[in-house]
């Protein structure tokens, strides 16, 4: 019996990837590629869509966003818009505590204490032998003097010795304040003469020729009188002029090896000086702190 030529099966099955031999026949491949293309196509388009959509939904929702921010949404916040908010008259004014003040002129220097005791007009303090050298005894660093007889007077000349008498007299002395320290062997007499000016004190110490005449009493001997050598110094500030002469209480000569009566000599005098000059700083102290008329 003959069934034409597809045999006694039909024609061969057509399979998904075209014609198929049943005998084992090679597939078609050039058309298995084309499909498997198309495919690949047709997901990478679908990707590209769903991409596009997706960022066109996101910048639609920021674009509101934005809109809300910048328009009705900020400008009633807390519940007012922008024409609710307080004008300048509603905000809050000025503080009404006045703002301090301080004034542009400079403040006046304080007052040197020099000037107090430059000239008699300003240099008022009680004046004596007992306020420039107060108490029994001085003490510079560790060594102490014990104080002997003390005089004032209003005779210059009277408180000298030598050239130094007429020399006071001729730039207008007011008076000469004396005291002698002892330690030791050795005494020394300072002496202060008072002038009404700084100028007449500073000519007087210019012009300085012999020497102060030694003080002794209150239990301190004659000293440096009749020819001894003694050792003499001359110094100033503002109307004063302070001279010191020292030495030994036996009478001997003085020399530059006698290191006791120079250092004697130098704290009896540093002491005059300060005392001197607390009288210009209390003063000053005073006019400075004194109300203003």
């Amino acid at each position: 019996m003959s069934f034409g030529q597809g045999g006694p099966y039909g024609p061969p099955p057509q399979g998904p990837y075209g014609s198929r031999d049943p005998q084992g026949q090679t597939p078609d491949w050039a058309a298995l590629a084309d499909a498997s293309a198309q495919r690949a196509r047709r997901r990478r388009w679908t990707l590209i869509g769903g991409g596009v959509l997706a960022t066109a939904a996101v910048a639609a929702i920021v674009a509101t966003a934005v809109v809300s921010a910048n328009g009705d949404g900020g400008d009633r916040a807390n519940g007012k818009n922008t024409s609710e908010l307080p004008a300048a008259p509603d905000l809050p004014s000025e503080s009404a505590e006045p703002e301090p003040s301080f004034s542009d002129a400079e403040p006046l220097p304080p007052p040197d204490p020099k000037d107090f005791i430059s000239t008699e007009d300003k240099d008022k303090l009680p004046l004596g032998a007992d306020t420039l050298f107060p108490g029994a005894k001085l003490t510079m660093g560790d060594r102490e003097y014990t104080k002997g007889a003390t005089n004032s007077t209003t005779n210059c000349a009277g408180a000298t010795q030598g050239d130094l008498g007429s020399i006071l007299a001729a730039n207008t002395c007011d008076q000469v304040i004396r005291a002698t320290y002892t330690r030791g062997g050795t005494a020394v007499t300072v002496g202060v003469a008072v002038f009404s000016t700084e100028t007449q004190a500073l000519k007087a110490k210019k012009e300085a020729r012999g020497g102060l005449a030694s003080l002794s009493g209150s239990g301190v001997a004659t000293f440096c009188r009749d020819g001894t050598i003694c050792r003499k110094t001359t110094n100033s500030y503002g109307r004063y002029v302070y001279f010191t002469v020292g030495g030994f209480t036996n009478g001997k000569d003085v020399v530059k090896s006698d290191k006791d009566v120079y250092t004697t000599g130098d704290d009896v005098a540093e002491f005059t000086f300060l005392q001197i000059r607390r009288r210009g700083e209390a003063q000053a102290s005073a006019a400075a702190t004194a109300p203003v008329d």
